[in-house]
This record gives structure tokens, C-alpha cells and sequence, in this order.
């Protein structure tokens, strides 16, 4: 079993990037550019997943981590509710939105998951002088 020493080892975190990244990538190809409020709000909700996550990993404590977790999974829901608007008022079609909508449940199922497993074990934190193992394999 792998340690993880760094955010960017999270698989959560690396899902959370990636979906950051597509909904960047759809900003930029479709006329939702030009919808200021409705850009940035969705921009700015899909980066804070994984701000919150790499927040949360460095503040080193098994409660603060969690605390982060859960902001992260509440932008995640936040992203998904700006998908809806972006499908309304038609910058995506239907193949796109029902894309990109799995990847936040999913990346929303994960988070629920590893905070979890963060509330029933023993482990602390790095600021504790315990290692993170590999969280990657929970489903």
C-alpha cells in the first residue's frame, strides 16, 4: 500500500483538477464566455473542489481535512447546479451536460466516501506524525 505525501497523490483531488480543466475548456469553446456571471460562478465553483481538497491535505489534521472535504463536496454540488443553467440556456448539449454531471456525482460519491473512512479510523494527521495511506482504492 502506497503513502500519500501530497494532494496531488489524491485521486479526489485529481478528478476534482480534471473536472475543473473540462469545465474551462467549455467556457472557452462555447459562447458561455460571454456570459460573465454565469462563467465565472462556474469557474470558480469547479476550482474550489480542489482547492478545498489541497486546503484541507495541507492543513494536516484528520478533523480540518475533513472540514475542507466538506466544502469541497459542496462546491461539487454547487458545480453541478451551474451545469444546469449552462444546459438551459444551451452552451452544452445533453451528451455533455449528462458527461459532466456523472463526473461531479461521482467526484461528489468519493468525497462522501474518504470522509467517511477519515471519521471511523484512528488516524490523526501529519501534524500527528502519522503517514496517509493509500485512500485511492475506496469506492
Amino acid at each position: 500500500m502506497a503513502t500519500i505525501t501530497k494532494f496531488e497523490d489524491l485521486e479526489i483531488w485529481q478528478l476534482a483538477n480534471s473536472l475543473s480543466s473540462e469545465i474551462y475548456d467549455v467556457i472557452k469553446s462555447t459562447d458561455l464566455d460571454t456570459d460573465y456571471a454565469l462563467k465565472n460562478q462556474i469557474d470558480r465553483s469547479a476550482m474550489s473542489i480542489s482547492d478545498n481538497i489541497a486546503e484541507g491535505f495541507e492543513r494536516e489534521g484528520n478533523k480540518e481535512f475533513i472540514h475542507f472535504l466538506s466544502i469541497a463536496k459542496g462546491s461539487c454540488g454547487e458545480t453541478r447546479s451551474q451545469l444546469y443553467k449552462v444546459s438551459y440556456r444551451n452552451y452544452i448539449d445533453n451528451e455533455k451536460f449528462e458527461e459532466l454531471k456523472s463526473k461531479t456525482e461521482l467526484i461528489s460519491k468519493k468525497i462522501s466516501t474518504f470522509m467517511k473512512y477519515l471519521k471511523n479510523t484512528e488516524y490523526k494527521g501529519n501534524k500527528f506524525n502519522e503517514p496517509i495511506e493509500n485512500y485511492n482504492t475506496l469506492d
